[in-house]
């Protein structure tokens, strides 16, 4: 599959400046969308992204807050509900 995103000549510059490789940051956000949304595996993003390890994967995929099925939030809720109990002896 061929995508082709146009973006307008007056922003090209200043997205370049602010992001790096805005084809790039558009295929990382594409491929932590799919991942969250369950359509690619880790080792699918991996590969996807062209991504040497699996920890490289999960480093990028943890950097934009992307969880299999969750979101960040609700991982972050979880996590405080979890921490919230504690064990009686």
């Amino acid at each position: 599959m061929i995508l082709t995103l146009d973006i307008p000549d007056e922003f090209s510059g200043q997205l370049a400046a602010k992001m790096g490789n805005p084809a790039r940051t558009a295929l990382e956000a594409f491929a932590a969308e799919a991942y969250q949304l369950n359509a690619l595996s880790l080792e699918q993003v991996r590969t996807f992204l062209g991504l040497e390890s699996r920890w490289q994967a999960q480093e990028l995929l943890s950097r934009r807050g992307a969880w299999p099925g969750l979101s960040a939030d609700e991982v972050l809720k979880d996590a405080k509900t979890a921490a919230a109990f504690t064990v009686s002896r």
